[in-house]
């Protein structure tokens, strides 16, 4: 930010390595895809990214579908026991135990079980976990814990967490370890199974099958397999339960977003049992109500990286500074911590319209949509799931299992937010997530008041 003013710019990550808080999450989850760098981030992603391919993805549909018919099955019954026929339910308590579930059996071929037991270990440790954690709700003690640890060699800092772990970790440090003896776990039954010739086609087993081959680069160490795991269940259902609450709160705020869904639903003639991608693309309405929600809800609001060299960022525009004089270029030393904003971007007007402040699907719809002079990100030309060679690994993941819950809610029930517009908060934690004013400290909540999907005539 420059003068009051966001530039846009163009910069190659040539010099640039993970912040000091992607080299805290190693320090708990361990050396994950997302969080080491240089040739390890390299082999890492090779090895991964067939599991997460676009053949692969669509095969997780039934997986998705499956999950969300059964989280819409248990709401039925709470709106059938009640005499006025609706019931209020906690979003968040209800959609990351689904998420869990559905990453559990696509990615791992694993059933977590979190939709019938709330009282699941692991589904308790990860509850509230981006909410109660060491940079959600800061205290003027916890922001200066957080500047010192970023000035403490890293060997340090795993002795203090080890040891003497802040307050606020060690809720952290309860949901890796956990995570971690669910994944060697896995890996022992995966290696087992790959022995016997009888390896599935989840992306746990696509790993430690490739574990197996001769060539060296191509292989994973345990210690890295299990901080695979322990990463995907840690980004992979928190992020999809957030993103999907912020959507149904959104068509809550605007219920003809929920009627131009539900409208589209029965045109495919298909029930969620027989949806294939190829139906959801033809779903126009579906895809930019989901682009919209990435797009004005993203999850991951910014980006962290230190440039490890001199760097010169070069300005598609120039900029003005308040001393009047104009910048087409900044540079950029060692050790500059550059921080870029995800959320900034996504709201641009130059690239979204001026209504880029409104959530409003139907800019997805028009023609005219303005486009960046520099081609961003992996899908809808979003920041969302950042872009280049660290770009989400999972993202068709993510949006095919987006596309499959909405599918489901909104083929079956009325959304009506059981709070009020000014009390609704989003919560810059780790992730953004939704909580409310007046009872922040409990966490992620959001609640809305569920019935069953009237049809047309009776909604006339």
């Amino acid at each position: 930010m420059i003068g009051g003013v966001t530039p846009r710019y163009s910069l190659q990550p040539r010099h640039l390595r993970i912040d000091h808080r992607r080299s805290l999450t190693r320090s708990l989850f361990g050396p994950g895809v997302s969080t080491v760098e240089g040739d390890d981030h390299r082999r890492a992603r090779k090895i991964m990214v067939p599991g997460f391919g676009a053949p692969e993805a669509r095969t997780y549909l039934p997986i998705f579908f499956g999950t969300a018919g059964k989280m819409a099955q248990k709401w039925q019954d709470l709106i059938t026991a009640e005499a006025s026929q609706t019931t209020v339910v906690s979003l968040p308590w209800w959609v990351a135990r689904a998420t869990l579930d559905a990453i559990g059996e696509a990615a791992f071929d694993y059933q977590f079980g979190a939709l019938d037991d709330s009282r699941n270990a692991l589904v308790e440790k990860y509850t509230n976990l981006m909410c109660f954690n060491l940079h959600g709700l800061p205290t003027k003690g916890s922001i200066l814990s957080v500047g010192i640890m970023e000035q403490i060699p890293m060997v340090v800092l795993q002795f203090i967490l080890k040891y003497l772990p802040p307050r606020r970790m060690l809720l952290a440090r309860g949901a890796a370890e956990l995570s971690t003896e669910v994944s060697k776990t896995l890996v022992e039954q995966k290696t087992a199974a790959l022995m016997a010739d009888k390896g599935r086609r989840d992306i746990m087993s696509l790993l430690v099958k490739a574990n197996y081959s001769e060539n060296p680069n191509t292989r994973l160490e345990e210690k890295e397999l299990i901080a695979q795991m322990n990463i995907i269940i840690l980004a992979g259902h928190e992020t999809t339960a957030n993103t999907l609450s912020f959507a149904i709160y959104e068509s809550c705020k605007q219920p003809e977003i929920q009627r131009r869904l539900r409208a589209e639903i029965p045109s495919m003639g298909k029930t969620g049992a027989d949806f294939t991608s190829s139906d959801s693309d033809n779903m126009p309405y579906l895809t930019a109500v989901v682009k919209e929600t990435l797009r004005f809800h993203p999850i991951v609001y910014n980006t962290a990286r230190v440039a490890i060299g001199d760097e010169v960022l070069p300005l598609l525009d120039p900029v003005t500074t308040d001393t009047g004089e104009v910048l087409t270029e900044l540079p950029i030393p060692k050790g500059t911590k550059v921080i870029t904003s995800i959320a900034a971007y996504n709201r641009h007007k130059t690239i979204f319209g001026d209504d880029a402040h409104v959530f409003n699907p139907d800019r997805w719809l028009r023609n005219d949509l303005p486009k960046s002079p520099v081609p961003l990100g992996v899908y809808g030309n979003l920041f969302t799931f950042i872009g280049g060679a660290r770009s989400c690994l999972g993202w068709r993941f993510a949006v095919l299992e987006l596309q499959a819950f909405l599918v489901e809610l909104f083929g079956k029930f009325e959304f009506e937010f059981a709070g009020t517009v000014d009390d609704f908060r989003r919560e810059a934690s780790i992730l953004m997530v939704p909580t409310l004013k007046s009872t922040r400290s409990k966490g992620c909540q959001l609640p809305v008041r569920i019935r069953m999907a009237r049809n047309d005539d009776s909604e006339a």
